[in-house]
């Protein structure tokens, strides 16, 4: 059998590294995918000639529409607040002919756990909330609708049947380099180390105890894999609709303690004007950054127990703190050239 898969956002960061994985795991899976243009597919393409290139955008709504209700796997990478491209996901599964259920793999994110740290405004702060995949799914299910990314899950959430089988994966802190042919680096780490050559020192929110999960970015795809195998077997070891939600961890760290190493290491390496990280309150860093109060300074914790209890889901590289040195390195040369 011929296990048709249609993707979105193969050029990004997270996309681009399932890509390398599956090409080396599965070639015989025939692999459609969404690009923007020709220059964006020219991208992937030398490298994998066999992905069947679809142009449009998120909002070609009809097209995308289409390519899910003829897939057996859709892979959804790209923004996870996109409501126009999930609802055509939606509709086009739910259409599929096939008399075999249709998969449906969604990319959310942690920032969904971080609503009442954004409530309470305990930004920097300890928070005792931590949220788990297995004994606490009900609660991931239910979380409030203004929880962000909250509005997409809820379209893949309504979508599940029988006939279209959901999972929610939901990844934390990214690092590490991807092995893609596009983005190779994560947007919220290198995003903050780049903040902190730019300004020339590091700063925390407050007193940074706020606490994040991690995991590397070749774990993460790993993941996606077994889940993509799982659904080729018809659905097994994996669950799937209402207990379809995968957090992806590797450990827990402390958003103080991460910026006071960058301080460290920028300064040995005399990027940076002092070391560790001075601590500044959310008002102080909004002009400098708008997001990075809330980017940085919430609280997401989540544990993954569903994909190692099921799938056998080992995490393997190392942490990101043994990754900070490097992303620092790369940080540095992007900004000399």
């Amino acid at each position: 059998m011929t296990i048709k898969v249609f993707c979105t956002g193969l050029t990004g960061y997270i996309g681009g590294d399932f890509l390398y994985a599956v090409s080396r795991a599965h070639p015989d899976w025939e692999i459609s995918a969404l690009f923007r243009n020709e220059t964006r597919a020219g991208v992937v393409l030398p490298r994998y000639s066999y992905v069947r290139a679809v142009y449009g955008d998120l909002d070609s709504t009809e097209l995308i529409e289409e390519e899910a209700a003829t897939a057996d796997i859709v892979y959804h990478f790209a923004s996870c607040d996109h409501i126009n491209s999930a609802k055509a996901i939606a509709a086009g599964m739910t259409r599929r002919k096939s008399g075999r259920p249709g998969y449906w793999i969604h990319t959310s994110g942690a920032m969904i756990l971080t609503l009442e740290s954004i409530q309470k405004r305990a930004f920097g702060c300890h928070m005792d909330i931590e949220f788990d995949d297995w004994q606490g799914i009900q609660e991931l299910l239910s979380l409030p609708d203004m929880a962000p990314h909250r509005p997409v899950d809820k379209i893949v959430l309504e979508a599940a049947s029988d006939h279209v089988k959901t999972a929610i994966v939901c990844p934390p802190t990214v690092y590490g380099t991807s092995r893609g042919p596009g983005n190779p680096q994560s947007m919220q780490i290198n995003e903050v180390v780049g903040l902190f050559l730019a300004q020339g020192k590091a700063f925390k929110v407050n007193e940074g105890k706020n606490i994040w999960h991690e995991v590397h970015v070749q774990d993460l795809t790993d993941m996606y894999v077994r889940l993509g195998e799982a659904a080729v077997a018809g659905g097994s070891p994996a669950t799937w609709n209402e207990k379809g939600y995968y957090l992806a961890e590797n450990g827990a760290f402390t958003w103080g303690e991460i910026i006071e190493a960058i301080g460290d290491i920028g300064y040995e390496k005399t990027l940076l004007q002092q070391p560790g990280a001075i601590s500044l309150r959310p008002e102080e860093i909004t002009p400098i950054s708008t997001r990075f109060p809330i980017f940085v300074g919430c609280s997401s914790r989540g544990r993954a127990i569903r994909a190692r209890e099921l799938l056998g889901w080992k995490p393997t590289h190392a942490g990101l703190r043994e990754e900070l040195a490097a992303i620092i390195d790369l940080e540095a040369s992007v900004r000399i050239n």
